[in-house]
């Protein structure tokens, strides 16, 4: 249990500035952290899993909803609103909007250049989800388990094994960009 509540993560991130990416880069996309209460006292975080696609560098990868903002969107609040109904049939509105997070970029030179910005977005209940076939399974988990299970894994990527950080929450690994956001997340918010 956190006791951490959404008036108090809007308490806590109101006045933050985020930090930006200020580098050249290729594109923009944005991912929504989408946290609801649970009965614990605690609050938890949707994660999707990524469907398996040729070709696409985060297939099957434990992520965030969210994806590459549209020439339609009006701004990257907008981008992650769309993305996460499309995923998920969740929709956010301004209403549930809390707080803008730190921009991030891949720091692997073979990922394509794109910038990232994570925004909250906090619900009183858990939503009906609806995935998409864009995403192959869901799943709540606590902030109190993910601060509990940051840890280091092996990963195989192309190939190759590497050593990362990550959550390590029974079977389902998160490491990576998303593990990134989510730990910036949880480094800002005081959980006791």
């Amino acid at each position: 249990m956190t006791g951490i509540t959404l008036e108090k993560l809007r308490q806590q991130l109101t006045h933050r500035q985020p930090a930006r990416v200020l580098e050249p880069f290729d594109a923009q996309a944005a991912v929504a952290l989408v946290v609801v209460p649970s009965y614990g006292g605690d609050l938890e975080l949707l994660f999707i899993r990524r469907a398996e696609k040729l070709g696409d560098p985060w297939s099957g990868h434990i992520a965030l909803p969210g994806g590459r903002r549209n020439q339609q969107d009006p701004d990257l609040r907008d981008t992650a609103i769309r993305e996460t109904r499309e995923e998920t049939g969740v929709e956010l509105s301004d209403h549930a909007f809390l707080a803008d997070l730190d921009e991030v970029r891949p720091r692997t030179p073979s990922l394509p250049p794109i910038v990232i910005r994570p925004h909250l977005f906090g619900l009183p209940n858990r939503p009906t989800l609806k995935p998409s076939y864009e995403v192959a399974d869901t799943r709540w988990i606590s902030l109190k388990t993910l601060r509990d299970s940051q840890a280091e894994t092996t990963v195989e990527v192309r190939g190759s094994s590497l050593v990362v950080p990550a959550f390590l929450v029974g079977p389902v690994v998160i490491w990576g960009l998303t593990e990134r956001i989510v730990k910036g997340f949880l480094d800002l918010i005081d959980l006791p």
